[in-house]
């Protein structure tokens, strides 16, 4: 693959967000080259906020330890800052790569774009930061299938960590399910959970606005406290606050497993563990989107569950979980306004001209 330091920079600088030091951000005109083979150039139309991961970062959270671990796709600069951070970029084709160029050295990962499949004009998921322009190997793009809007395709990254926190949960038919936290991450795996047969799942929030969303995508709603203690054949924390954490061991029943999906960034949670939580012999597990459920690893990987995640967004009631919009050049303020308090936000969409 060519050097790009050798490749003929664009006349035309790309516009980029990068944190510039923890709680602030700014928009910066970088060059990027105007030819880069083996690459796709690839136009944004919209990303979207993460807002629990973009928000740490944003704030400088991320631990020191995990500043590896953490490191999106894309990412240029270190944590806490200056960093260049997202992973939710949808956009459209404008140069794809000529036939001779077919044999490219990185070839395309089952579920993502081939080298030679994509056209100029084609609407592609990438985990990149928040940009309007860039250049991206072929294996790191996916289609997005017909039947999906492409503005709705800003969900496709929170949707593969509700399947995966999914198949960590091993939900099955007929369970009594509670998702506590109805953010965007908490009302994807409710979604989910209620589309296997027999189940019944209740998302559980402090905030009252949640009920529309979770009515919309045919799962209950309640307030904490109002549900029966250890009563849940499944758990799953979503909320981000340790009283969210402790609330999900109080609902789970006797050996039933609690999943963690929420992350703390550099918080230390308290739990309750001399209570109930031998007697019922109760399971807490960690999930993360960066690896797959040990079961499923013989038979997928990162791309066949992108692949999978964009194809379930054809459901025209996850529209629900989009609730604002903004232009790039305010991102800075909205990431700002985000990180200090999110209010009633679900998945905030930037738009780019």
């Amino acid at each position: 693959m060519s050097d790009p330091s050798s490749v003929p920079a664009d006349p035309r600088p790309s516009r980029q967000f990068w944190i510039r030091s923890p709680g602030e951000g700014e928009i910066r005109e970088v060059g990027i080259p105007g030819h880069l083979p083996g690459h796709l150039r690839i136009r944004a139309r919209w990303s979207g906020i993460s807002r629990g991961t973009e928000s740490l970062v944003f704030r400088g959270e991320v631990p020191p330890s995990l500043h590896a671990v953490m490191r999106a796709p894309f990412q240029e600069g270190e944590f806490p800052a200056p960093v260049k951070y997202g992973y939710a970029s949808v956009g459209q084709v404008e140069e794809a790569l000529a036939p001779q160029q077919a044999l490219a050295p990185e070839p395309a990962l089952p579920g993502t774009a081939s080298a030679n499949s994509l056209v100029p004009g084609d609407w592609v998921f990438c985990l990149h930061p928040h940009q309007d322009v860039y250049w991206a190997p072929p294996a790191s793009v996916t289609r997005i299938p017909s039947g999906v809007p492409p503005a709705r395709a800003v969900l496709a990254a929170n949707m593969e960590t509700a399947l995966n926190a999914t198949w960590d949960g091993g939900a099955g038919p007929g369970d009594r399910i509670v998702v506590v936290g109805a953010g965007v991450v908490g009302l994807l795996v409710a979604w989910l959970c209620a589309r296997i047969p027999g189940t019944r799942v209740t998302a559980v929030d402090l905030n009252p606005a949640r009920e529309a969303q979770a009515r919309a995508l045919g799962v209950d709603f309640a307030r904490p406290g109002t549900l029966p203690g250890a009563s849940a054949d499944l758990v799953f924390h979503a909320s981000g606050a340790p009283e969210g954490a402790v609330q999900a061991l109080e609902l789970a029943g006797e050996e039933a497993t609690v999943v963690e999906l929420s992350w703390y960034g550099t918080r230390s949670v308290p739990l309750p563990l001399g209570e109930g939580f031998h007697p019922r012999r109760l399971t807490l597990r960690s999930s993360q989107v960066g690896a797959l459920p040990p079961a499923r690893r013989p038979r997928w990987d990162f791309a066949r569950r992108l692949g999978v995640a964009l194809e379930l967004l054809a459901a025209p009631e996850l529209d629900a979980l989009i609730t604002d919009e903004s232009p790039f050049d305010e991102l800075p303020r909205v990431m700002a306004r985000l990180a200090r308090d999110g209010g009633d936000t679900l998945c905030h969409r930037i738009t780019y001209p």
